[in-house]
């Protein structure tokens, strides 16, 4: 099956009991047994609960993988990739990063002994010098947030499966209707669905998606053992969501391209950050490994102190100056102060995530609407 065709059907066959066409929520902690353990694969929704098992079905189809496992936030499930190391492991990863997985790898996992490299990953042998007996990860975002930094996934797989190394994609900013980076190498992606998957800014939920039979267990064990998996409520609005996921994700493309070019030549942006443009860094890359440019676009404002970036955050009236990403309705954020804020000053600036910087998920709204509204707020 093509893409739409499996966002609207894999894993979601008509119910058995009733017919109905939309997966159910099966409120239910706890499943009728013949038989001490004789059950009909379910036997404690933390476990598996069957509307989510339906999603985990589609999520993995989506992204061209065998097994899929949904958690209740994209932190979640890196919590659950991070449970497979040991006191003494290294990780190597990007110097561009989501502030929450910064934040996770150096405030808690660094605390267990796991070493943790922060490098530019924009060329793969730049991670050589790094890797060593104590290298067990490799986690990277492509492209990066907010700085949209991109990696090639395929020449760091090529470097992580000759060493015997798990690369993990976080997927999140491309969405599994852009990019796969399964068919790249990677042995793991882990999506915040919250993000595009969902795309309705109404669920919050992690997944992680896997080819590889023992990896999928040893992943299951921790995902059943430590319980950090979502409801059916919420498996179910993902499951409506993934539905116009491909129709979604046009939209964000178009309007995306049409406010990062109306950004591009404005006399008060001074940088921009979106992979569609010829001069972006790794642009060759992007055009590559992606089937479109997205909808996240990143600005610093010209002679902009912290001050003057607030007032322009604050003065749009169509995006709103909120957390989060890829929900239909076009979000603003701050990442200094919202997103980012746990990483370091001196560690953040050296890629370009400044007091003076702004980033635009661009939802589905009108695009004429969009740039009237950037239009009066930069003014």
């Amino acid at each position: 099956m093509k893409f739409a065709t499996k966002a609207i059907h894999a894993g979601q066959e008509p119910d058995p009991s009733t017919g109905a066409v939309m997966t159910p929520i099966y409120q239910t902690s706890t499943y009728w047994q013949k038989s001490p353990g004789d059950h009909q694969g379910f036997e404690y929704s933390r476990g598996t609960n069957p509307t989510r098992k339906a999603l985990e079905a589609c999520l993995a189809a989506l992204e061209n993988a065998k097994h899929g496992l949904a958690f209740s936030s994209g932190m979640g499930a890196t919590d659950t990739v991070l449970r497979l190391l040991q006191p003494g492991d290294e990780v190597i990863t990007g110097n561009d990063l989501y502030g929450g997985s910064y934040r996770i790898f150096t405030k808690v996992y660094a605390k267990y002994g796991i070493k943790f490299h922060f490098l530019d990953l924009s060329k793969p042998e730049n991670m050589l010098p790094y890797i060593n007996d104590k290298t067990k990860l490799v986690w990277i975002e492509t492209p990066t947030n907010p700085t949209m930094q991109i990696i090639d996934i395929e020449g760091i797989a090529k470097i992580t499966k000759e060493r015997k190394l798990i690369l993990t994609v976080d997927n999140t900013f491309a969405s599994p209707y852009l990019q796969n980076p399964m068919d790249l190498g990677a042995d793991i992606v882990m999506h915040s669905v919250t993000k595009y998957i969902g795309g309705h800014s109404d669920v919050v939920m992690g997944a992680l998606l896997v080819n590889d039979d023992q990896l999928y267990k040893d992943l299951w064990f921790i995902y059943n053992a430590c319980g950090a998996t979502p409801g059916p409520q919420d498996a179910f609005l993902v499951l409506r969501g993934i539905k116009t996921l491909h129709l979604r994700m046009k939209a964000h493309c178009e309007n995306g391209e049409k406010v990062a070019r109306f950004l591009k030549s404005h006399p008060k942006v001074d940088k921009i950050y979106w992979p569609g443009f010829e001069d972006h860094p790794n642009h060759d890359i992007a055009k590559k490994q992606m089937r479109g440019f997205g909808g996240m676009v990143s600005i610093t404002l010209k002679d902009a102190d912290l001050q003057e970036t607030f007032r322009v955050a604050s003065s749009f009236k169509v995006f709103t100056l909120a957390e989060s990403l890829g929900g239909v309705e076009s979000l603003i954020n701050h990442p200094v102060s919202m997103t980012h804020g746990s990483i370091p000053k001196e560690e953040r600036e050296k890629v370009g995530v400044t007091d003076n910087l702004l980033r635009l998920s661009v939802g589905v709204e009108d695009i004429d609407d969009l740039i009237a509204d950037l239009e009066q707020a930069l003014k």
